[in-house]
C-alpha cells in the first residue's frame, strides 16, 4: 500500500473507462445560508485534464488503504486546498458502475470556505448558488448524478426517544437499570454514528452511509445517563414527550428532522412540526 496507488485506469461493466484502480471519490460542500438557500463549492477542470474545461467536484482516485471519506478529503485539499476542520460529513452517495464506483462525499460547511486552486487539475473553485449550478459545462459523470445527488443537501437531525427506545429492546432487566440501559444504547449508538448509520425509510436519495446530527432526550429514572461521544444528550426535567417537541421546533428550517419513537400520540405531535418518524426496529436492527 502506497500512496497515489489508485493512480490508473480502469473500466466498469458498461465498458466505460474511469480514472482510480481502486475506484474514485469527491467532496460535495455545501453551505446553507441565513435564507436557507444551499451554495454548493465546484471546480473547474484544468484544460489538459480529463473532461477538461468542465464543472464538477473536487476528487480523484481512491488510493488502496483509504475510505472515502479520507479520500474526498484529501483530494479536496490537494486540489482546492479546502480545509476539513470546517465541513461536517452528511452522507456518502454511491454511484456504482459495476467494477468501477464514484462515491460522492456530502459535507456541510460552517461557512463558505476559503478554496482556491491547489495543483495544475483546477482552473477556477467558485461557491455557486444550487440554481446555478445546472448552467454550467458540467462534468458528463456530475451531470448524470447531480439531480439525484441534489436531493441530499439538506443537512440532517436524527432525535431519539430513548425511554420508547429502550423499551422496545426490552433487554433482561433493563426496568431495574433504567440509566445503565440508556447509557450502553447511548454508547452503541454514538459508535455506530461514527462510522455512518442506514438510511432512514423513504429517504431520497438512498445514500450509502447517513451521518446525521443524533440528539436524545433521557428522562425520569434514566436522566443519569451518561452521555456518549457522537450524540447530543437532552434531559427532560419534565415530560419527556414535551422535550422532543421543542428539540424539534428548535431544528434549524431547512433540516430534515427524524424523530425514533414507536408512541403513537408523540408521532403526531412531531409530524404536525414537519418532522418525519420512524420506529425504534430501524435504529435496533444496525446496533
Amino acid at each position: 500500500m502506497a500512496a497515489k496507488d489508485g493512480d490508473g485506469w480502469a473500466q466498469c461493466d458498461r465498458g466505460h473507462r474511469h480514472w482510480g484502480v481502486y475506484g474514485a471519490a469527491g467532496l460535495l460542500a455545501v453551505h446553507h445560508d441565513a435564507t436557507g438557500k444551499p451554495h454548493i463549492l465546484m471546480q473547474k477542470r484544468s484544460v489538459w485534464s480529463h473532461h477538461g474545461g468542465t464543472w464538477g467536484l473536487p476528487g480523484g482516485a481512491r488510493d488502496s488503504h483509504e475510505d472515502t471519506v479520507t479520500a474526498a478529503l484529501r483530494e479536496a485539499f490537494e486540489e482546492a486546498m479546502l480545509d476539513g476542520t470546517g465541513l461536517r460529513v452528511q452522507g456518502v452517495y454511491l454511484d456504482d458502475h459495476g467494477g468501477w464506483s464514484f462515491e460522492t462525499v456530502i459535507t456541510e460547511a460552517v461557512e463558505l470556505l476559503h478554496a482556491v486552486p491547489g495543483n495544475s487539475e483546477s482552473a477556477d473553485l467558485r461557491w455557486l448558488p444550487v440554481e446555478e449550478v445546472s448552467t454550467r459545462n458540467l462534468h458528463p459523470g456530475f451531470a448524470e448524478t447531480w439531480p439525484v445527488v441534489g436531493l441530499a443537501l439538506a443537512p440532517s437531525l436524527v432525535v431519539l426517544d430513548i425511554a420508547n427506545i429502550v423499551g422496545a429492546r426490552a433487554e433482561h432487566g433493563w426496568w431495574r437499570d433504567r440509566a445503565g440501559a440508556a447509557a450502553k444504547l447511548l454508547a452503541e449508538v454514538g459508535t455506530h454514528a461514527a462510522g455512518g448509520l442506514r438510511a432512514a425509510p423513504g429517504q431520497v436519495p438512498a445514500l450509502a452511509r447517513w451521518f446525521p446530527r443524533v440528539t436524545a432526550v433521557v428522562e425520569g429514572a434514566a436522566r443519569d445517563a451518561a452521555p456518549a461521544p457522537g450524540v447530543s444528550v437532552i434531559t427532560a426535567q419534565g415530560s419527556g414527550d414535551d422535550a422532543i417537541v421543542q428539540a424539534v421546533r428548535d431544528a434549524l428550517p431547512w433540516e430534515r428532522v427524524l424523530v425514533v419513537t414507536a408512541d403513537r400520540g408523540l408521532r403526531e405531535r412531531v409530524t404536525e412540526r414537519g418532522a418525519e418518524v420512524t420506529g425504534p426496529r430501524w435504529l435496533l436492527s444496525q446496533l
